[in-house]
């Protein structure tokens, strides 16, 4: 049974179609859908001086909580609540951990845009998810009707 949802948000179409689908399971399914997690991962430039990591962390940071409160307007429409929250690292390591540390029972995430040879040489994001996730995985490849 599903009953706690993690959304991987990265801010792009996909992942807004990815929360759309999380929020449909969850109004259709309210008596069993507990929560709805949305996290959103800074991912910092491997080249970034000490006194410009603080500043790139807080400017995203101020970005996703802007493209959060639409989120939340979204799910209180449908009367669904979702807590949402910025971490910083390699994005699929930190959905993972965050699905590990809270019992997640299902992830959503978008399929990336990455060309199939940076997929194949890199790994994309949705990749290593379905890959290492603790639960059960749902890769959104388009819009939804």
């Amino acid at each position: 049974m599903v009953k706690k949802i993690l959304v991987a948000f990265d801010g792009s179409e996909q992942s807004m179609y990815s929360f759309a689908y999380a929020l449909d399971l969850a109004g259709n399914c309210s008596s069993a859908v507990q929560e709805i997690n949305v996290v959103a991962v800074v991912q910092l430039p491997e080249l970034v001086l000490d006194g410009d990591m603080d500043e790139i962390i807080a400017n995203t940071t101020r970005q996703y909580h802007d493209i959060f409160k639409e989120l939340h307007d979204q799910a209180a429409a449908r009367q669904v609540q979702i807590t949402t929250e910025v971490l910083v690292g390699n994005p699929a390591d930190q959905v993972i951990r965050y699905a590990v540390d809270h019992d997640i029972d299902m992830i959503f995430a978008g399929q990336t845009g990455k060309s199939e040879v940076q997929s194949w040489l890199m790994g994309s994001v949705s990749r290593r998810i379905v890959i290492y996730a603790p639960c059960s995985v749902a890769i959104i490849k388009q819009k939804p009707k």
